[in-house]
């Protein structure tokens, strides 16, 4: 069962039992999938639907901030809810020694001027890492570790 199709399964689910903070999620979710596949004009696949996923949870993080800082905890507990039913959909993100032992290898790979580069070296640890681990980690973790050379 692809991923689409399970967040298909699980809105239909949250219809029969009356879940209408799940359904509007999954809604809005597969309003997002469809309008991907429109664009790209074929189905999605899963690491494409995992692309949207992130997607949509950046843009939620974005509004949670707003909210807090506007003092909306009504809409803060909402957006809190909606990351929580999207993050269920993603696959589990990888450990923190995983993740130290990934950069390394990126880092010294590189090239010895580049090593110090956090751009450069963002780039090459995100093209190897896309969708184990989240950006900020990342790059929180390559910068921890190039002040350290």
């Amino acid at each position: 069962m692809s991923l689409h199709e399970k967040i298909t399964a699980d809105m239909k689910t949250a219809m029969k039992g009356k879940q209408v903070e799940t359904l509007s999620v999954l809604r809005m979710l597969l309003a997002s999938l469809k309008n991907k596949a429109i664009d790209l004009r074929r189905e999605l696949e899963d690491a494409e639907v995992t692309s949207v996923i992130r997607s949509d949870i950046k843009k939620i993080e974005d509004a949670l901030e707003s909210f807090v800082a506007g003092e909306r905890e009504d809409l803060a507990d909402k957006a809190r809810n909606e990351l929580k039913v999207l993050k269920s959909y993603l696959p589990p993100e990888m450990s923190d020694e995983d993740l130290e032992l990934a950069i390394k290898k990126v880092i010294d790979e590189l090239e010895e001027g580049d090593a110090l580069d956090i751009g450069k070296a963002m780039g090459k640890a995100m093209q190897v890492l896309k969708g184990q681990a989240d950006g900020a980690r990342v790059k929180a973790m390559l910068a921890r570790m190039i002040l350290k050379k």
